[in-house]
């Protein structure tokens, strides 16, 4: 079981950074303005350069960084927020995106209300809709089209997998709550 679960894990991580690398593409050929290759902040407004920037690049942040967007590396010792569709890897105790993310977002709460496509892992995950994998304690989003692992997984529709003690399909389960794996195709 455990082999196969690795397996499963292995196979999702690989198509993330399939998918995640196509989207990259079409992303940076979309984007209008060039973006500043670093950003650092101490909290906002305390940062090299205005909320209003986008980053292409690194950006560090040790309380609280805000930008538009950001296609690169996000680390934050807090909390990182963004407001227009990203992509990269984000690393934080508190992620916060308002518009779509691609790539893989890591955080004891990660937090993107438009559309994901990636890996979501951390203590609680939230989405709006979310393609690839969502991995944590507590898992929740709005439309799946993938797999959820945690402790508690809820969706309102799906197609794909839920793996954990408490897996909720509102719309679309085999059965709306089953205990260790739910599933939708």
């Amino acid at each position: 079981m455990y082999n196969q679960f690795q397996k499963l894990l292995i196979l999702s991580i690989i198509t993330i950074f399939i998918f995640s690398s196509v989207a990259s593409a079409q992303f940076i050929q979309s984007t209008a303005s060039n973006g500043k290759p670093i950003q650092i902040a101490l909290f906002n407004p305390v940062q090299l350069l205005p909320e209003n920037e986008s980053i292409k690049g690194v950006r560090l942040s040790l309380v609280y960084g805000k930008n538009t967007s950001l296609t690169g590396l996000d680390w934050a010792f807090l909390v990182n927020h963004l407001t227009a569709p990203s992509i990269g890897i984000q690393w934080s105790m508190v992620g916060y995106n308002e518009s779509d993310f691609s790539g893989w977002q890591e955080g004891l709460i990660s937090v993107t209300k438009g559309s994901f496509l990636g890996l979501q892992s951390g203590f609680v995950n939230i989405a709006g809709d979310a393609t690839g994998v969502q991995y944590g304690f507590v898992n929740y989003a709005d439309k799946v089209e993938g797999v959820q692992l945690g402790f508690v997984n809820y969706v309102n529709s799906m197609y794909g997998l839920q793996i954990g003690l408490a897996n909720i399909i509102r719309q679309g389960g085999i059965f709306p709550v089953m205990p260790i794996i739910n599933f939708s195709f």
